[in-house]
């Protein structure tokens, strides 16, 4: 090959691959442009790497993202130079948020043709700004060495910085001039020796492991203070992580604590030991007198925001308990509750908590647990009678039907607004192996198909999606991912024609029907039937429980997309939400342990 700059670009578009694979890049979605295509060229013949091609931008970088939740590893994506990356500004956000490892890789025009009029050229410099991890303005690619090894170096410390706690999205800006490849380049041009350049002698590292130093005389001060404090809970809030129930569940153990696990912490399914495990509390905390009984002393709590507003207003209502946050960033303490912060990898910070926890006399109350865990078992039985006795299709019992029908294996995507709610307050949990996953960063509508076609892209089990009709329209382009690359998924969305998180708030009763539903209703009247027949997908409307139940245990045996739609009603669907709450709290006032 000669030394023009399309030379360059490749030699260096392959070395910068290279290492991404060489540190443990597995995944790599791409979508296409002119630009960007010395990267793509090098992502689409790396063995170690596959590649998925996608057209929408704002759809592949969702995509991205739900293949890294579900894999807990970093997944790289590429676009061309221009308003193709600006469409990916929604999912770096949420990958912040959520602490998601993203490598976004962006193509640009070279500093001569910037601010000039150039066409498909936008300022891309710190195009993502404070939500990306961290950003490189690559130098443009010349035949020499030291670009080269920088390719290498910048790669390198990409994937540390991605997957350092907390985890974030990185932003790569690589700027390519003209002829984009090598101009002798052909059909049956090799890559060997361009991977191979620059790469250090050995094996391939593999993944990055961080370690972070944990002072032994913070531990210490805490596990007296919790030694101290009879009555404390322990609050798991989203954010799952490899070993964090585990974690969570000695270190509650230990200390004599109940575990409040939010849907999306991970906490709520699996083989570990559910005796102090608290899940109901999204009912019973809805009762001022079970509220003042179960008064804490101590609040522990890792992970983001609960999901549950009754849960934040129980926690923000004894701010003169001592609030302990641990959190690997920036504290997570939208309230400003916390007296206390230990910013530490949780898995880490629990188990040397419980670790030293262990070693001491607690002062623990005995009742303590076990009212929470009377107050649990009998909000628990109140709520299965209540769901059990609602004949017509109620999106509470949607939720928690759908769960239930999954074996072992299995991925739940929750959709933002209602349905994460109603999985929080109707979905207790068992010994399955279930995985619950959900995008409460931003706690958007936008790319949930999407993420959970990329969640399905790598999964080992059926992959279920439980979405609302306008996220679901708002992300109909993720479809395509489906039959573009045969993936399996069951979406089941709830029709209630409009947004109804919105018929709870007080504008549902401020406003005249006319503007409230101009303004939050929102009726779009979407033909579902007719969008899975334009996407190829097996499509059903159940009109029983029955066949519900029927459609579900079909979608998740077949291949491919399934998509069965529920419809519902939005006004009615308050009235038997505060039903079930009115029923919950009846069977709570005949309780012996709350003084009423």
């Amino acid at each position: 090959m000669t030394s023009d700059s399309g030379c360059a670009n490749l030699t260096l578009s392959c070395g910068l691959v290279d290492e991404l694979a060489s540190r443990g890049l597995r995944h790599a979605i791409i979508c296409p442009g002119s630009r960007s295509t010395p990267l793509a060229v090098a992502f689409a013949n790396h063995d170690l790497i596959r590649t998925w091609i996608l057209i929408d931008e704002r759809s592949a970088s969702f995509f991205a993202l739900g293949m890294a939740r579900q894999l807990h590893a970093p997944v790289a994506i590429l676009c061309t130079s221009g308003t193709a990356a600006a469409n990916f500004l929604p999912a770096v956000v949420e990958a912040r948020l959520s602490r998601i490892p993203l490598i976004i890789l962006t193509a640009d025009r070279p500093p001569e043709l910037r601010d000039w009029g150039a066409a498909q050229t936008i300022d891309q410099v710190n195009l993502y700004g404070s939500h990306a991890k961290w950003f490189v303005d690559m130098p443009v690619p010349v035949d020499e060495p030291s670009p080269r090894r920088h390719a290498r170096a910048t790669a390198a410390r990409a994937m540390l910085t991605v997957s350092a706690p907390p985890a974030g999205p990185v932003h790569l800006n690589v700027p390519f001039r003209e002829p984009l490849l090598p101009i002798t380049m052909n059909a049956t041009t090799r890559l060997d020796d361009l991977y191979a350049d620059g790469r250090h002698p050995g094996p391939p590292l593999g993944d990055v492991h961080v370690a972070c130093h944990l002072p032994d005389q913070a531990i210490e001060a805490i596990a007296q203070g919790v030694s101290g404090a009879p009555r404390g809970i322990v609050v798991c809030g989203p954010g799952e992580a490899v070993g964090l129930a585990q974690a969570a569940i000695s270190f509650g153990r230990a200390a004599g604590f109940p575990m409040l696990a939010d849907p999306l912490s991970g906490l709520r399914f699996g083989p570990h030991d559910r005796s102090g495990l608290i899940t109901a509390y999204d009912t019973f905390l809805r009762d001022r007198p079970v509220m003042d009984h179960l008064h804490p002393d101590l609040v522990i709590r890792v992970g983001a925001q609960p999901t549950s507003k009754p849960l934040q207003q129980f926690l923000a209502s004894h701010p003169a308990s001592r609030h302990l946050v641990i959190d690997a960033g920036s504290p997570r303490d939208p309230s400003h509750l916390a007296t206390d912060y230990l910013l530490a990898e949780p898995v880490d910070a629990l188990n040397r908590l419980q670790s030293a926890i262990s070693c001491r006399q607690t002062s623990g109350d005995a009742l303590w647990v076990n009212d929470w865990l009377e107050v649990e078992a009998t909000a628990t039985r109140a709520l299965v009678a209540s769901l059990g006795s609602i004949e017509e299709f109620f999106e509470g019992r949607i939720a928690s039907t759908l769960v239930d029908s999954l074996p072992d294996g299995a991925t739940v995507v929750v959709g933002n607004s209602m349905p994460v709610r109603d999985v929080d307050t109707f979905v207790r949990g068992d010994q399955r192996d279930i995985r619950l996953l959900g995008a409460r960063g931003a706690s958007g509508i936008d790319g949930v198909v999407s993420g959970a076609l990329g969640a399905a892209a790598v999964a080992t089990g059926p992959v279920a999606l439980l979405i609302g009709d306008l996220s679901f329209y708002h992300d109909m382009n993720g479809l395509l991912a489906a039959r573009r690359f045969s993936l399996s998924l069951t979406v089941v969305v709830i029709n209630n024609d409009g947004g109804g998180i919105f018929s709870f708030l007080p504008q549902a009763e401020q406003l005249d029907t006319g503007t409230f539903e101009a303004l939050l209703g929102t009726p779009i009247g979407i033909d579902i039937a007719a969008v899975a027949k334009l996407y190829g997908a097996t499509y059903a409307r159940p009109s029983s429980w029955s066949a519900f139940e029927r459609e579900l245990s079909h979608g998740t045996a077949r291949e491919g997309l399934t998509i069965i739609e529920v419809a519902t009603n939005r006004d009615r669907n308050v009235t038997l939400h505060r039903t079930v709450t009115a029923d919950v709290v009846t069977a709570l006032h005949d309780l012996a342990a709350v003084d009423v």
